[in-house]
């Protein structure tokens, strides 16, 4: 049994995904779960599945903004603390 390449795309796709769960830090779980993302929505366009794309557009844009909002918080508490020492 062979598998087509876009049936591959899937499967990595699908490993991706799952694999992201895995991840404790929360901003490697969302960069994996960005790629799994990108994954699904080339699988979503080869195979003309819009309701895929759309759903993994969303995926996307929410593990971005959550990535994002979280190293935004983080570099403004280094900035509360720049300076401040603790001895």
């Amino acid at each position: 049994m062979t598998l087509a390449p876009m049936e591959i795309l899937g499967w990595v796709a699908t490993v991706t995904f799952v694999a992201s769960y895995f991840f404790k830090r929360p901003v490697l779980l969302r960069t994996v779960q960005m790629c799994g993302a990108v994954l699904w929505i080339l699988y979503g366009v080869l195979i003309h599945a819009t309701p895929v794309i759309a759903a993994n557009v969303l995926v996307l844009v929410a593990a971005a903004w959550t990535a994002f909002s979280a190293a935004r918080s983080v570099s403004a508490r280094r900035k509360r603390f720049a300076g401040v020492r603790f001895d």
